[in-house]
């Protein structure tokens, strides 16, 4: 009995660490994000307070019992229907083996003095936190260091750096769709927005012959977009849309405002490219956007603009959705223009505009037209998302958590929105529920709480003629 209890211990903390590795790395290894942050406060209670009380409350034999039959039964559940489970990156399993290795000692400590009973549990956690975190911060001031050497010996290499509030990515996506039409380009993948995912994407997968490289910079606090700033020293930064968006990390405005504006302190800067929202005094090196931007059309189709560029008023169309995006290729035109690239050749390549995966894309299946903007998470955009909606003719349905990280006043707004210009709205999660639901008429809502039944309840919910737009799409620990 003795030595099931001791593997049982075992198991317990390695079950409780990879619970605090996988929190960890959802919210970028930052432990008081971890602490002060998580959306789903009930998982930290019944997934790592709940056995560890119990650990020191019941008896052996009681504890074995529940641990065994309900935590590690719910435990392996829970990671199973995660649909962002976590990823075992060399970060991971340097973790998960250091707290193997500590536990064993520990274990074996304990059996010899048979005296830290209540501290057997915390202290191998806290020792592989410590050990780790150390570690890692060693690993990446090596890497860093390695990544600025590999910069440094791309002959001619421009780089730019692009953030905002929201349309960074997509501003990113655009600008290298137009640039490669001329030159050799490369830019970060997905969404890799911080300084670890950047240094890692230019040890790993950065072409030596790349002559622009487009990176986007992203920021949790203060002091985040300059470093990466400092670390890529980009020629052409872009300073897009900036709004109230991840309001509960920066608490003001103005905060987010200093924050994204670290971008234009790079010592190589040639000329920065911000938008009209930043105030921000006149420079020589900075050129304001958009200048005299005109929509004239928006709908399903793409949309069509016009803006001045040295005085001439130029005419554009792209097969793109939101006339919002109308801004973030305003500064895609800009930047193309200012590296050497035509007017016509930028509306030859703004003309062929792939859509960007999940935000705005539309997809015809099954005789429905779904408007896949779930990578977007902003007021303004899911707005717009929705106006384009109100061009189609026959049943709109919608499907969204709501705004993450915003505000309740927002969340409400966009209720209001949902609830005069959709027929049904499918729900998902539980963050906004309450606000959503009690601004939605009760005959057009579902509340829809495990996301695993999307597709049966669409099948059910749905038919063919009818619109369905997917407008952001947290993930289940949000």
């Amino acid at each position: 009995m003795e030595y099931l209890y001791i593997f049982t211990h075992i198991i317990l903390i390695m079950a409780l660490g990879w619970y605090l590795i996988t929190n960890l790395q959802w919210y970028n290894y930052k432990i008081e994000r971890v602490v002060l942050k998580h959306h789903k406060w009930q998982w930290h209670i019944t997934y790592f307070v709940a056995p560890i009380v119990l650990f020191h409350l019941l008896p052996e034999l009681y504890f074995t019992i529940y641990f065994y039959l309900i935590f590690m039964t719910s435990f392996v559940l829970w990671n199973k229907k995660l649909d962002k489970s976590l990823v075992l990156t060399g970060r991971v399993k340097r973790f998960l083996a250091i707290l193997l290795f500590t536990t064993f000692a520990i274990t074996s400590l304990c059996l010899a003095s048979e005296a830290c009973h209540s501290t057997a549990v915390f202290i191998p956690l806290f020792l592989a936190y410590g050990i780790s975190a150390l570690l890692e911060k060693m690993f990446f001031i090596s890497f860093k260091h390695k990544a600025k050497e590999r910069l440094e010996t791309i002959p001619c290499l421009k780089t730019i750096a692009i953030t905002a509030s929201y349309g960074k990515t997509s501003i990113k996506n655009y600008l290298y769709q137009v640039l490669k039409n001329k030159y050799k380009v490369y830019k970060t993948p997905r969404s890799v927005n911080t300084i670890a995912g950047i240094v890692l994407d230019v040890n790993r997968d950065l072409p030596l012959d790349t002559q622009i490289y487009i990176a986007e910079a992203g920021a949790r606090q203060t002091g985040d977009i300059a470093e990466i700033t400092l670390f890529l020293e980009p020629e052409y930064c872009v300073l897009g849309s900036v709004g109230e968006q991840h309001i509960e990390y920066f608490k003001t405005l103005d905060n987010i405002i200093h924050t994204k504006m670290e971008i234009l302190q790079s010592p190589k800067m040639k000329r920065g490219f911000v938008h009209e929202s930043v105030p921000i005094k006149e420079y020589d090196t900075i050129t304001k956007f958009p200048d005299n931007l005109n929509v004239t059309m928006s709908n399903l189709d793409g949309i069509w603009f016009d803006i001045l560029i040295n005085g001439e008023q130029q005419h554009f169309h792209a097969p793109i959705l939101g006339s919002f995006n109308a801004i973030n290729l305003t500064a895609v035109i800009l930047v193309a223009y200012e590296l050497g690239m035509s007017i016509d050749e930028i509306k030859i390549a703004i003309k062929d505009l792939p859509q960007v995966e999940h935000r705005l894309q539309k997809i015809e299946a099954g005789g429905k037209i779904i408007i896949d903007d779930s990578f977007n998470g902003n007021l303004e955009g899911m707005l717009e998302a929705i106006n384009i909606c109100t061009h189609h003719e026959g049943r709109k349905v919608i499907v969204t958590p709501g705004l993450v990280e915003s505000t309740s006043e927002a969340n409400i707004l966009l209720a209001n929105e949902i609830n005069e210009k959709f027929d049904f709205a499918i729900i998902t999660g539980s963050l906004n529920t309450h606000l959503l639901s009690a601004n939605i008429d009760d005959s057009k809502l579902f509340i829809l709480k495990d996301k695993e039944k999307l597709q049966d309840t669409l099948a059910q919910k749905t038919k063919a003629g009818d619109l369905i737009l997917f407008a952001n799409d947290a993930p289940n620990f949000i």
